[in-house]
């Protein structure tokens, strides 16, 4: 029903937002085309392996809302004091909504720093990544595209999950919890920027919830 009267609306705004185009000629020489360019304008936060089973896909996280320090304490590697460069996928959530309310509540009770939403897509080969070289895949560790897994919890309606730290919390180490939506409903509230600028979100990506447990 509402349909009709927005196509009204947006030719209308678009025409403001095409005033607004001609006083910033930057966006104007470049329009974002996928997500993948639309995660670039966004703050890197993640780079690595995500691994399931004997499969691993190299991805690349960008911060669409939250707390980045929730990020670097809970994806700290304690061997070498660095970041993780790799995260295991061990549990699965099925997309029920008393799961997703559960995931949402958590969210809420993290706010406003005890929790991150993170866009994870496809990450660039080796080196062109903005955190350097690309880790190491371990020997038995078959590299695939990231799109695989996305297939892969789609087909088993559910989201992958990793308890942090990884190794287990040491003395007075936050924890917490990593999700890995697929494209689903409760992930694309997160992406309705994204879905703005570029109008459908056709790449394969993630959206990815870290929440810090609350003492």
């Amino acid at each position: 029903m509402r349909g009709f009267p927005l196509g009204g609306e947006r030719n209308h705004r678009t025409g403001e937002s095409e005033s607004k185009t001609h006083e910033e000629p930057k966006s104007e020489t470049k329009k974002l085309k996928n997500l993948s360019e639309y995660a670039q304008t966004l703050q890197l936060a993640w780079n690595g392996l995500l691994v399931l089973k004997n499969s691993c896909f190299p991805t690349s996280m960008h911060i669409l809302e939250g707390d980045l320090g929730v990020i670097n304490g809970l994806l700290k590697d304690h061997s070498s004091g660095g970041k993780l460069t790799q995260l295991k996928i061990a549990q699965r959530l099925r997309l029920d909504q008393p799961k997703l309310d559960e995931v949402t509540r958590r969210i809420k009770q993290g706010s406003p720093n005890g929790y991150a939403v993170l866009l994870a897509t496809q990450s660039a080969p080796a080196g062109a990544g903005a955190e350097g070289t690309f880790p190491v895949v371990e020997p038995g560790l078959q590299r695939r595209l990231l799109r695989n897994l996305v297939s892969y919890l789609k087909q088993k309606q559910a989201a992958g999950v990793i308890s942090l730290p990884v190794g287990g919390a040491k003395g007075r180490d936050s924890t917490g919890m990593l999700y890995a939506f697929p494209p689903c409903e409760f992930s694309q509230q997160y992406l309705q920027s994204a879905l703005r600028t570029l109008g459908k979100l056709e790449e394969e990506h993630m959206v990815i919830v870290i929440v810090k447990d609350t003492a």
